[in-house]
């Protein structure tokens, strides 16, 4: 049998004069010398899972450390709760409000200003939504010169601001209307098919025209509003600020029916006969659950970290090669890669460190120069528990108290951005998962990052170069090996050939 090697010039000859199988005995010394190649390429895959799994981490660490952004906000230690004696006022605080009662008694409502058609702007047939050049008004029909008009409104200085528009003919009056309300005047317009009567208001609530008769939606009555809308400024109605009462004694005025004093938000809802008592008090189970969540947030952390650390290396499970995948189950492919990826990451350096900062971020004294100078004093510790690894127990009345009798105090120890002993423990934190999610990413690098940029990428490009080399070696010896037996066979032939002369001219 003659077979052509792809690659190369050579003719193979297997056991045409040997009757030996050729094939299967250099298939057999080709197995012995991939042993090695199948080692780098296992070599190969354990550095490629040991990246993925350092990711994974560097990917926790930086989810985390996005977690700890809050935990810098004063809003998380000093959250307010408010309650009123009366639906008509309802208040939310932030976390700059006094704790107290507050009276509030309100003698009007803003609302906004409104015009309305003076009858019905529709003669017959009279369709919104088609070309209103193509219409007829209860005025008449509308030319190109009817369609360029303007209004105009006042803004919250009291500064009056025109606003003008040009339409065509083939617009129509829904579609008008609906520019005007897109646009910047803060105006709402529409038309109400069953009355004929369309409608013009001001968005916002109160009165910005500072003229006694003055109204919020000013235009001339000969122009398009006026002519075909049926519109008149006279008609105007609504417009007012809303008028408040504060503790007895401040009377104030606002354009909205909200208003902010000293961190205090009040909502009016309607007016009061009486004042109304709202009261700000810290809400504690609101920052308490925010602490307790990024507590357990550190804990699993810390869990998964140091599963992996300590986890199991199986050394008889190397990792498989596509042979003998060829050969097993996908369970049985499942199973045996489950032992063969356990304990990539096990006492991994990096991770071990910065565990270590981790925690002395949390147990190290803050010098705040306050009452709160280490967590112990706000009911958070170390588990006593050696198999928990350094997690941490809350102790939820002591850490409540704290929060509702300092919670300036908490913040501080928590977040306090100066350098030295006196740095918080967020801070110290976040200090600590970048040094320490760099050093991953200088070892395990990051999708941005090319091999050479980092450690682990330089040893799979090294290792990669070394399979490629080996592969054209193991070419060139399996070439050998065929023009071996070949000159083997040919040796054979040639024999057999003399044979069977002399045996044909001696032999009778």
């Amino acid at each position: 049998m003659v077979d052509s090697i792809s690659g190369s010039n050579s003719m193979r000859v297997g056991g045409l004069a040997s009757g030996m199988d050729t094939d299967s005995l250099v298939e057999q010394l080709m197995n012995a010398e991939r042993q090695k190649l199948y080692k780098m390429q296992q070599e190969q895959t354990k550095l490629t899972w040991q990246q993925d799994s350092l990711r994974e981490v560097n990917a926790s660490l930086k989810s985390f450390d996005t977690s700890a952004f809050n935990m810098k906000l004063s809003t998380t230690y000093n959250v307010k709760t408010t309650s009123s004696t009366s639906s008509a006022i309802t208040a939310t605080a932030d976390s700059s409000a006094s704790n107290g009662s507050y009276s509030i008694q309100v003698s009007q409502i803003a609302s906004s200003a409104i015009n309305v058609s003076t009858g019905s702007i529709a003669g017959a047939g009279f369709d919104p939504d088609a070309a209103i050049g193509e219409q007829t008004f209860a005025n008449g029909q509308v030319t190109a010169d009817d369609l360029k008009f303007s209004f105009t409104t006042y803004d919250e200085n009291g500064t009056a601001k025109e606003h003008s528009f040009e339409f065509k003919t083939t617009d129509s009056l829904n579609s008008i209307l609906k520019q005007i309300t897109n646009s910047d005047a803060g105006v709402r317009a529409f038309y109400d098919k069953q009355s004929g009567q369309v409608v013009m208001e001001k968005k916002d609530t109160g009165k910005f025209n500072e003229n006694v008769d003055g109204k919020e939606i000013e235009f001339d009555t000969n122009n398009f509003l006026g002519s075909f809308l049926k519109l008149d400024p006279n008609n105007e109605k609504g417009a007012q600020d809303a008028k408040f009462t504060y503790n007895g004694a401040l009377e104030i005025t606002s354009n909205k029916n909200s208003y902010t004093l000293s961190g205090v938000t009040f909502n009016f809802n309607e007016v009061t006969e009486s004042a109304v008592k709202i009261t700000v008090d810290n809400d504690v189970d609101a920052a308490y659950n925010k602490i307790k969540d990024f507590v357990d947030s550190y804990n699993k952390i810390i869990e998964d970290t140091n599963a992996k650390l300590s986890e199991k290396v199986y050394r008889d499970y190397p990792p498989l090669t596509d042979d003998q995948k060829k050969e097993m189950s996908e369970d049985e492919i499942k199973l045996w890669e489950e032992k063969a990826k356990s304990g990539m990451l096990k006492g991994e350096t990096a991770l071990q460190n910065g565990l270590y900062s981790l925690r002395s971020a949390w147990y190290d004294n803050v010098e705040t120069g306050g009452e709160f100078t280490q967590l112990a004093q706000i009911g958070i510790e170390t588990s006593n528990n050696y198999l928990d690894n350094g997690k941490l127990v809350i102790n939820e009345d002591k850490l409540k108290a704290a929060l509702r009798e300092n919670p300036d105090g908490v913040y501080k120890l928590f977040s306090n951005d100066v350098k030295g002993s006196g740095r918080g423990i967020i801070n110290r934190i976040e200090d600590t998962l970048d040094a320490t999610m760099d050093t991953i990413t200088e070892r395990a690098g990051s999708t941005d990052k090319t091999n050479q940029q980092f450690t682990l990428g330089r040893r799979l490009d090294d290792i990669e170069d070394r399979i490629d080399s080996f592969q054209d070696y193991l070419t060139q010896v399996e070439d050998r090996y065929w023009r071996q037996f070949t000159a083997m066979e040919t040796a054979i032939s040639q024999m057999n050939q003399q044979s069977a002369y002399l045996t044909s001219n001696f032999g009778g």
